[in-house]
């Protein structure tokens, strides 16, 4: 099969703060991305404005890389290597956005924070990883903290992917457990923007002065894109952005085939039918700005204008030997809430230009569904009123406060668990949570999530005075937990939360235990 030994496409994964968007930065500056004397700001993928307050990621985004380092010119490209890197989320909340991410690249770039070793959303993100048998290259992150334990994170690491990979082995035909276990390890610093091959002492920096030890590994071990010789176009939508000139943008990855500026091609929609569009204009990504380019080859990672409609998971393809490639599917919503106009005295006195009808706020709901795969919203019995289930408490907190900012007047509901019936049971979500606490807070922990239908899988003393646990938990049991527990750890345990399927009813749950104060007028 050809090859674009000229590229490469990789995805960075990795658990919330363990350093993704920063290895971005690093990324880069060193290879050239921006001038010398250029303003960026820091972790400058994190656009939104709640993505650079929060110091979180919530959009998969995409950048490119030109690499020209002596990696490329013994991988036979001396003029240099163009890497795509799709940085994506590390809350669970946002696993659409990995799942989206995946499905444009051909590797992965697998960080763990060198002092907390893989949680929740690393297990989440390598398991997709591992389904989808693309190549693993894990960076062990912040070396340098002065509470790094690598060895003992390597270790972890490497037992979570042989256990993944054992419970996958059954489901994922042809996945090769030799290859899943031989996975190169890279010490990092990406706040420093250095990298070793080498093994450095607890809290110490890498040997090497630059990224170099890991661009290396990554045209190494993340294999170059293939495809087929003389094959039809074939592009697939995985992200949707929009611009004030031009409109929706789709952004694609190509499989097959050639894409130019001002071709028809056959657009394969969700619903199985095919109509002729033409792209009026194709973007390509230079480090952070789209600038406009003549044509794409297979691999590419791009972007069209001029097809108004287009959604996730839909395929471009050649009009005369249409071949659309499968949907992009996502895990289940395991929260809902109910979101409608605000019903309050106060309706409409929040400020001028506020949105208060239900029409605004349903638009407005039909707009977020296009760019979110893992958002679904139902009409409920009332009109002005409608269920929006979601991954998480997090991922539905997101949307409210963005529309809050937008002027929306809404009023929300309590949150309440998507429930699904098997074999004729009712079966919940369950969460795997793992928690992070002074070992004088382990009996206050486990009497808290046993109230709340929690069983402990395991518990590991590392020796440092903090214990890790992990529970099994119904989803509906974390609804208002987070507030419980930081009072009862006095501030100090740490808690993270995956899906891990569903599970039988496991009955009542007391989550309140004193009662709530209303008030129904103003104060005089």
């Amino acid at each position: 099969m050809p090859v674009r030994s000229d590229l490469r496409n990789v995805a960075i994964v990795a658990h919330v703060d363990h350093g993704k968007t920063t290895l971005v930065d690093a990324m880069l500056w060193q290879s050239g991305a921006f001038g010398a004397h250029a303003h960026v700001e820091e972790r400058a993928m994190d656009t939104g404005d709640l993505e650079r307050e929060k110091g979180i990621t919530i959009l998969a985004k995409n950048t490119t890389v030109r690499y020209r380092g002596p990696a490329a010119a013994e991988a036979g490209e001396p003029d240099g290597v163009t890497i795509n890197i799709i940085d994506t989320p590390g809350h669970a909340d946002f696993g659409g956005e990995v799942e989206r991410g995946l499905s444009m690249v051909d590797g992965v770039l697998l960080l763990v924070d060198a002092s907390e070793g893989p949680l929740p959303q690393t297990r989440f993100v390598l398991r997709k990883a591992l389904e989808a048998k693309l190549p693993v290259v894990l960076v062990v992150n912040k070396v340098d903290r002065p509470d790094a334990r690598i060895d003992e994170v390597v270790h972890e690491s490497t037992d979570l992917l042989l256990g993944l990979a054992a419970d996958l082995h059954e489901d994922v035909p042809g996945l090769d457990l030799d290859a899943v276990l031989d996975v190169p390890v890279v010490y990092a610093s990406a706040k420093a923007g250095r990298a070793s091959l080498t093994r450095p002492a607890d809290g110490s920096m890498p040997d090497s002065p630059d990224l170099e030890p890991l661009f290396a590994t990554l045209l190494e071990r993340i294999p170059a894109p293939t495809y087929d010789e003389g094959a039809p176009l074939q592009a697939h939508v995985t992200n949707l952005d929009a611009s004030p000139f031009l409109g929706r943008l789709a952004l694609l990855r190509i499989r097959n085939g050639t894409l130019r500026k001002g071709q028809t091609v056959a657009w394969a929609r969700a619903d199985g039918s095919l109509q002729n569009v033409r792209i009026t204009e194709l973007l390509a990504t230079r480090a952070l700005d789209r600038v406009p380019t003549a044509e794409a080859g297979p691999g590419d990672i791009v972007a069209v204008a001029g097809i108004a409609e287009i959604t996730i998971g839909e395929t471009l393809t050649d009009p005369d030997d249409p071949r659309p490639l499968p949907l992009i599917t996502v895990d289940d919503p395991a929260i809902a809430v109910t979101v409608g106009i605000n019903t309050s005295p106060l309706a409409g006195k929040g400020g001028k230009g506020h949105k208060v009808t239900a029409r605004q706020v349903k638009d407005r709901l039909a707009t977020e569904l296009v760019g979110n795969v893992s958002l679904r919203i139902l009409p409920t019995d009332r009109p002005d009123t409608w269920e929006v289930q979601g991954r998480g408490e997090l991922a539905l907190a997101v949307l409210v406060e963005q529309m809050r900012r937008e002027g929306f007047e809404l009023t929300v509901g309590k949150p309440q668990v998507v429930t699904k019936v098997i074999d004729g049971v009712i079966h919940e979500p369950i969460e795997r949570m793992t928690i992070d606490a002074p070992e004088e807070y382990l009996g206050t922990v486990t009497q808290l999530l046993a109230g709340r239908k929690g069983r402990m899988v395991t518990m590991a003393n590392h020796g440092t005075g903090w214990v890790r646990m992990e529970f099994m938990v119904p989803a509906r049991g974390l609804i208002g937990f987070r507030t419980s527990f930081l009072t009862d750890t006095r501030g100090t345990g740490i808690a993270f939360s995956i899906a891990e399927g569903h599970e039988p009813w496991a009955g009542p749950i007391e989550t309140r235990s004193s009662g709530s104060l209303v008030a129904d007028r103003p104060a005089s």
